[in-house]
C-alpha cells in the first residue's frame, strides 16, 4: 500500500468519524452515564413495567450483595498479604481453587469482545471459595472472625439469596432481611 493509500484510507476514516458525530452519534458508554442513560441503552420502555419494576428492586439487594462480595474479597486480600506477602495466593489458597480461578479467568479471556474482571485471581472464585480460603487460613483469620462455622454461614446465605437474584427469581422481604442482617453482622465483626 503507497503513502497515499495510507493517507487517503485514514482520511475517509477521519470524514466517516466526522460524520457520524455531525448525525448526532452518542459518545462511547462509560462510567460517568446517568441512570436514564443507563436505562436508554438497556431499552426499558420496551419491557413489561411490573416485571421491570420488581427487577430493578431486586437489583437494589443485588447491589448490596455485591458490595458485601467485594469488601469480602478485600478483607481476605488484606489479612493474607499482611501475613503471608505477595505470594499468598501461590502458597496459601487450595490449588483446586486456583484452578477454578485460572480456568474460569482464561475462559474470560477467549471472549475479546467482552470485558473481564481484571487480573487478580481471587476476583474468579465464588462466594464457597472465600470461606474455604478462610477456613484453610484459620490461624490468620481467627483474631478477625472468632468462629469459622459463623462465616461459613454467611457466605452460604448470602450465596443462596445471590443465586436467586442472578437467576431471575424474586426475594421476599424475610430474605432481604436475612441478607441485610448478615451483610450487618459480617461488617460490624470484620470491618467493611
Amino acid at each position: 500500500m503507497s503513502d497515499r493509500s495510507i493517507y487517503e484510507f485514514t482520511y475517509r476514516g477521519q470524514l466517516a468519524e466526522s460524520a457520524l458525530d455531525k448525525a448526532g452519534r452518542k459518545g462511547k458508554f462509560n462510567n460517568d452515564a446517568t441512570l436514564a442513560d443507563i436505562d436508554e441503552a438497556l431499552n426499558f420502555d420496551l419491557l413489561d413495567a411490573d416485571e421491570m419494576q420488581d427487577s430493578v428492586r431486586m437489583a437494589r439487594v443485588y447491589a448490596a450483595i455485591t458490595a458485601f462480595e467485594k469488601s469480602a474479597r478485600i478483607f481476605i486480600k488484606k489479612v493474607m498479604q499482611s501475613e503471608h506477602g505477595e505470594t499468598w495466593w501461590a502458597e496459601k489458597v487450595p490449588q483446586k481453587i486456583q484452578q477454578f480461578a485460572e480456568d474460569r479467568r482464561s475462559e474470560e479471556n477467549t471472549i475479546k469482545w467482552h470485558g473481564t474482571r481484571g487480573d487478580d485471581l481471587l476476583t474468579y472464585t465464588e462466594m464457597g471459595h472465600l470461606a474455604k480460603i478462610i477456613e484453610n487460613n484459620w490461624d490468620d483469620f481467627q483474631p478477625h472472625i472468632r468462629r469459622i462455622d459463623w462465616a461459613k454461614s454467611i457466605f452460604s446465605t448470602i450465596e443462596r439469596s445471590r443465586n436467586v437474584i442472578m437467576h431471575s427469581g424474586h426475594l421476599e422481604i424475610e430474605d432481604i432481611e436475612r441478607v441485610g442482617m448478615n451483610i450487618r453482622d459480617w461488617v460490624k465483626q470484620v470491618g467493611a
